[in-house]
């Protein structure tokens, strides 16, 4: 694959992991409240999911949801409605933001590893990028469609790690942050609430390419 195709992917990758989401806020909940290594495997979950994705689209995903338009449509509404529910737990009466100090149990590293993998293997915005916009970037003509699928992955998959790594080594330092001014977890809140919405219409009427 050229250089520009893989540098146009890596921009929409990162355009897709920096937007807060399931991920996000997971990894920002646990490293709050459990640490960084504990965030660190978490994290270690979410990739696993990621390969999983790539193996599927590798396998012919993406074809299956052409062949059956009704599947897709049920698993973009159903990540819409996922998304806004994300949403309302968000601005809810009494919530609070996810950058704010819990009590949560402290859990072994084996079931970090599997939230981890589930919510991102759950994740309505992996589903998008991998059946919707991974396909755009791939070109027959250039060979083997299977290489093509596992490349455009493996740089989803560096980029996602990337930013998600610097969200939990950081992560307590900006909940803290968060912590002296109430005001400004208000705004988070309602912020992340906004953009989830957003997301949530932004996908309930995606198209199939």
């Amino acid at each position: 694959m050229s250089f520009t195709t893989l540098l146009a992917f890596a921009l929409v990758s990162l355009g897709m992991v920096c937007t807060p989401g399931p991920n996000m806020i997971y990894l920002i909940s646990r490293s709050v409240t459990q640490g960084r290594m504990a965030g660190i495997i978490s994290l270690l979950g979410i990739v696993l999911a990621f390969l999983v994705y790539i193996v599927t689209t590798m396998l012919g995903l993406s074809a299956l949801f052409m062949a059956a338009p009704y599947v897709f449509d049920a698993v973009k509404f159903a990540g819409a409605a996922y998304l806004l529910w994300l949403a309302w737990q968000a601005v809810k009466p009494g919530a609070r933001s996810v950058l704010t100090a819990r009590d949560l149990p402290v859990d072994p590293p084996k079931k970090l590893f599997l939230m981890g993998f589930m919510t991102n293997l759950l994740n309505p915005k992996a589903a998008v990028l991998y059946v919707s916009l991974l396909p755009q970037f791939e070109d027959p003509a250039r060979g083997s469609l299977l290489l093509q699928s596992a490349s455009l992955g493996l740089t989803q998959i560096t980029v996602s790690f990337t930013v998600n790594l610097v969200i939990v080594l950081t992560a307590s330092h900006i909940a803290r942050w968060f912590g002296t001014r109430p005001k400004w977890l208000q705004i988070q809140r309602w912020l992340m609430g906004s953009v989830l919405t957003g997301l949530a219409v932004r996908l309930a009427f995606e198209r199939r390419q």
